[in-house]
């Protein structure tokens, strides 16, 4: 399309906006952005509209239809508003809970939601104030809702912000709800459509009683309270990032039985601006520097971070010359998944029934645990949706003791069904605490695995292409990918291609197979003859590309760690040559 033509199509799209459907501030901006004869941020605010998907809305705040702002938010609530009402048509009342993070107009966007759908004649359960977003999915299946939202960009920069839908399991909706809803949304065709009229007596406030009975429950999930007896003084230095973990982390913490957690002061302020850090993202080592300066200076043993909206965690640890190194998301689902089958199975809490799950671009390090195991390992696409998808089909059937992914995303326990910083970060401290009652350290309990199981390095490179051309780039490299299947990778053939968007597997003799899995996805993966795993999608949620390496190693003691890893890295920088990246 020209430019001159992409420019018209724009203006006429923002001067739908200057109706008095439209409130005057933002008729004030978008008669800005016409008027200015740089026209970049009007064709960004409106040569699309942001995209209701299957996870929600998430994008950059401001004015236009690609934007997050109240019209586009209110367009979302009215489409599931409506969607839900066909689907819970015979019920004599529908409910929902809304809740929010930290960041800048969370609040205000959670506000015009619940007005939206008590307009519609849908009860609200509204949070006092913002809060974790597991805790929003405990609170859908506890108040016996029907669908929940929270508006939250979790780990995104402080200019986004986002909107997740959840349905009465807890879950993120799924299909065939997923598409239903798209739909609905899809048919708000402006903000004329959108009654934001609310009804005071269908929003009802909710905070501490949802809270106590959120962290009663995770009480629960402890495998080992003696060992927490023993070690109560562990030295925890936590820090929420400025987002919803402050609300609930250090008082879970203190309620298991751990008398020495150190919160970081500055970043225990409530703030969208995120001042104290360059992005609010716990796989970032920036994120942690503070906590990690705080550790050194107390002599920590252990350091985790929670996301804005604390549904991931991010921790530190000493390494064997007692130096502070980070955790990355493969080691920390692999850390969990290693203690609780380890002591359930040493406190005789195993019966047979168990089975956890891992997102495919995870560590495969954990089938060879869970195999060594006999425990049932489930592999399914990235996102917790699908991870409670599993615990759904298996629900008093199969027992579900764990899930992650390599996102710092990790979730223990049923009683919620997305990723769950509150339960994560007490389930830590417990693992720290069972490897200090041995002389350990957590960097010592990965090492130990390493020896038994074998190394595994996992480096992920997320190329960002931004905007309208970045888009179109990234569908290009994943078209060429799937044209032109590398023959070899880091000097390795590569001997099996799956790809998730046609659902078959192909190895180097030609041979085909189908894939099971319950939808297509836009993944492609390669194996290689050393071992190597890559696997390549396009974020859901950002605007960037990411390539997942995981490359094998023989560790035959805790001592050799320093001499693989550095094979690996070599090996890690062989692989991003032949991937052009």
């Amino acid at each position: 399309m020209e430019n001159k033509e992409l420019i018209e199509q724009v203006t006429e799209k923002a001067k739908k906006w200057l109706s008095p459907a439209y409130d005057k501030e933002t008729q004030a901006e978008i008669n800005r952005l016409i008027s200015n004869p740089d026209k970049t941020e009007l064709i960004e605010a409106f040569y699309k509209d942001l995209e209701f998907g299957t996870g929600g809305l998430r994008g950059i705040m401001g004015v236009g239809s690609n934007r997050m702002n109240i019209y586009t938010v209110g367009a979302a609530t009215q489409g599931l508003a409506n969607y839900l009402k066909k689907c819970f048509s015979d019920r004599k009342e529908i409910s929902v809970v809304v809740g929010h993070d930290c960041r800048n107009n969370s609040r205000l966007f959670a506000e015009i939601s619940a007005d939206i759908f008590s307009a519609n004649g849908i009860k609200v359960y509204l949070f006092e104030d913002m809060r974790p977003t597991p805790e929003m999915s405990f609170a859908i299946r506890t108040l016996g809702c029907q669908s929940g939202i929270i508006l939250t960009a979790s780990h995104n920069p402080k200019e986004y912000n986002g909107y997740k839908a959840y349905w009465d399991d807890g879950a993120q909706v799924l299909a065939p709800h997923d598409k239903g809803i798209i739909d609905e949304v899809n048919n708000v065709s402006s903000a004329a459509d959108i009654n934001f009229n609310g009804n005071k007596n269908l929003i009802e406030i909710i905070g501490e009683k949802i809270d106590k009975e959120y962290l009663d429950k995770i009480m629960s999930i402890s495998i080992d309270p003696e060992v927490i007896k023993r070690q109560k003084d562990l030295k925890i230095v936590y820090t929420p990032i400025h987002g919803t973990g402050m609300m609930l982390i250090p008082r879970a913490l203190k309620q298991l039985g751990f008398e020495n957690v150190t919160c970081v002061p500055e970043q225990m302020v409530k703030s969208g601006d995120f001042p104290t850090v360059v992005s609010p993202n716990p796989e970032n080592a920036e994120a942690l520097s503070m906590a990690i300066n705080l550790a050194k200076k107390i002599d920590g043993d252990i350091v985790m971070a929670s996301d804005p909206d604390a549904d991931r965690v991010g921790m530190a640890c000493k390494n064997d010359k007692g130096e502070w190194v980070l955790i990355n998301g493969n080691q920390t689902c692999l850390l969990f998944l290693y203690y609780i089958i380890t002591n359930r199975k040493a406190m005789g809490k195993m019966t047979g029934k168990e089975f956890i799950v891992k997102t495919i671009v995870t560590t495969e390090l954990i089938k060879i645990v869970a195999d060594d195991n006999n425990i049932e390992m489930r592999d399914c696409y990235t996102g917790f949706k699908w991870i409670a998808r599993e615990i759904r089909l298996s629900e008093g059937v199969k027992q579900y003791i764990g899930g992650g992914e390599e996102s710092y995303g990790f979730l223990a326990e049923d009683f919620v069904r997305d990723k769950d910083a509150v339960s994560a970060c007490t389930l830590l401290a417990e693992i720290c605490a069972w490897a200090k009652d041995q002389g350990k350290t957590l960097f010592d309990v990965l090492m130990d695995i390493y020896v038994q199981y074998g190394f595994s390095k996992e480096t992920t490179v997320n190329v960002v292409r931004p905007g309208k051309s970045g888009a179109e780039e990234i569908k290009a490299m994943m078209e060429n990918f799937r044209t032109n299947t590398p023959k070899e990778i880091g000097g390795s053939k590569v001997i099996i291609t799956k790809d998730y968007e046609t659902l078959k597997q192909k190895d180097d003799k030609g041979n085909v197979v189908d894939i099971d899995m319950p939808e297509a996805s836009n993944v492609l993966q390669w194996y290689t003859e050393d071992g190597t795993k890559i696997s390549v999608r396009p974020s859901g949620t950002e605007p960037k590309i990411k390539f997942y390496m995981e490359i094998k190693g023989k560790m035959e003691c805790p001592k050799c760690y320093n001499a693989v890893n550095a094979e690996a890295e070599e090996k890690v920088e062989e692989v991003r040559k032949s991937l052009g990246i």
